[in-house]
């Protein structure tokens, strides 16, 4: 995929390529190891403008309960003690602010709601690329990542979590979305 040369090009709404999306995260765990994991279950869509990119926007609804990292024992720990899923079953981003810094990377200030809890995080995001597929459908890639205390949204279970896990969740995604007609 490559990069249009042209920002007006970019100017549409989108809906999220689930397919070809990864929503994750990364956590210290012993302050030894990384854990890894991603959302399997997520939603949203953006509204671009090439000739503004302040004036673009983008939402993204995530199931809690989605939460894979490759080991059920701390999945089912994450669900419950962590995000409780039962109580709060989606995780919530709503970008409030776009700010070009470059051509291809800017700035995304985005309202964060974690188990009832909303806070403002700013993702460092670069545009990846722009084309249209084989069927004429015309994508545009993104990916960014920040990073954040997890206490800030409620998300700990006892005083021993914050020995075993860190404190501070590096949020990632690779996303790739497909302009609507």
């Amino acid at each position: 995929m490559s990069t249009t040369t042209k920002p007006d090009e970019l100017t549409g709404d989108y809906v999220i390529d689930t397919t070809h999306t990864r929503v994750g995260f990364v956590a210290r765990h012993t302050m030894a190891t990384r854990v890894r994991g991603q959302f399997e279950d997520f939603e949203g869509g953006a509204r671009l403008d090439g000739g503004d990119p302040s004036k673009s926007g983008a939402r993204l609804t995530i199931q809690a309960k989605s939460v894979q990292t490759h080991n059920p024992q701390r999945d089912d720990l994450l669900c419950g003690k962590f995000l409780d899923a039962d109580n709060h079953p989606a995780i919530t981003f709503t970008s409030t602010n776009v700010k070009q810094v470059d051509e291809t990377h800017f700035k995304v200030t985005d309202d964060l709601a974690v188990r009832g809890v909303t806070q403002p995080v700013t993702f460092d995001v670069e545009l990846i690329g722009a084309a249209s597929d084989p069927q004429g459908d015309f994508r545009v890639r993104f990916k960014g990542s920040a990073t954040i205390k997890r206490e800030d949204w409620g998300v700990n279970w006892n005083p021993v979590t914050t020995a075993l896990v860190s404190s501070k969740v590096m949020l990632e995604f690779d996303v790739t979305v497909v302009r609507r007609l």
